[in-house]
């Protein structure tokens, strides 16, 4: 393994932690907005995949394309479902 390969995993595995940590520490009256922002910020993952699929094709023998298909395929059903939320608890708020 590469030590590049190394430093990666380590700050995967440091975020994972860190992630898990905070998301546990929220109150739970906070959870929707923080998630209708979350999700929205999956665009970025979005973003991520294309650039993934246009430059990397000959990559990981011919597997990064496909990770980066399943990086926009799942990123755009969380944006898709947070704006889905989003509108949903919005419209409880609204008046008749």
């Amino acid at each position: 393994m590469t030590s590049q390969l190394i430093f990666n995993l380590f700050v995967f595995a440091l975020a994972t932690i860190a992630g898990a940590e905070l998301i546990s520490k929220v109150p739970q009256t906070l959870h929707t907005p923080l998630m209708s922002g979350s999700n929205a910020i999956s665009g970025i993952t979005v973003v991520g995949g294309l650039a993934v699929l246009v430059s990397y094709r000959d990559a990981l023998g011919g597997l990064a394309p496909v990770l980066g298909a399943a990086a926009v395929a799942f990123a755009m059903i969380n944006v898709v479902g947070g704006f889905l939320v989003t509108d949903r608890m919005l419209k409880m708020f609204k008046q008749k």
